[in-house]
């Protein structure tokens, strides 16, 4: 059954619209870009990083932006361009592990931007879209690797978009107790 969290349905079908009439620009005008290696240092240097995004890890993050906006409670990949969206309060307030996997998560969605593929191909509900659960993959990679337990995984895969069978139905393709 696939089921869609609204939230992701309407900002979906946003950008789709916003993209056919061609006013995707106007969602730029006025956002300062950073460069990623500015606000986190090493992370070219990073194992998971690097296994990630290969040979090109050093040009990518080099060349990477970061777009800090209030929009969205977290971080994300801009679909426009491929910058890595960041809530600043998320990234002052939350937790150091979160931000971090989340970081792992989202460069995964950038190596996938840059390839062409479809972040949100809307055929898929998000525990089931491929972009997704190969962005969790490494991050549960990262976190076993951390020392990190189940509970602690599944902590932090649930988020207020996902139902509990959503959380469930995403551990066990993530081979993850929950």
């Amino acid at each position: 059954m696939l089921t869609i969290d609204w939230r992701e349905a309407i900002m979906f079908k946003a950008f789709r619209f916003l993209s056919v009439l061609r006013l995707d620009r106007l969602l730029l005008l006025g956002i300062s870009t950073y460069p990623f290696l500015d606000y986190f240092k090493g992370f070219e240097n990073v194992e998971i990083i690097k296994q990630i995004l290969g040979e090109k890890t050093r040009e990518v993050l080099g060349s990477l932006k970061v777009e800090f906006t209030p929009i969205g409670g977290y971080m994300g990949v801009n679909p426009f361009n491929g910058h890595l969206m960041i809530n600043p309060r998320y990234l002052n307030n939350g937790n150091r592990l979160d931000i971090y996997l989340d970081l792992i998560h989202e460069l995964v969605h950038i190596r996938q931007f840059i390839e062409g593929t479809e972040l949100f191909d809307a055929n898929y509900s998000y525990v089931e879209r491929p972009t997704e659960i190969e962005a969790y993959r490494y991050v549960v990679k990262e976190a076993q690797r951390l020392g990190k337990s189940d509970e602690r995984i599944c902590e932090y895969l649930k988020t207020e978009w996902m139902s509990d069978d959503d959380l469930k139905r995403l551990a066990k393709v993530l081979l993850v107790k929950c």
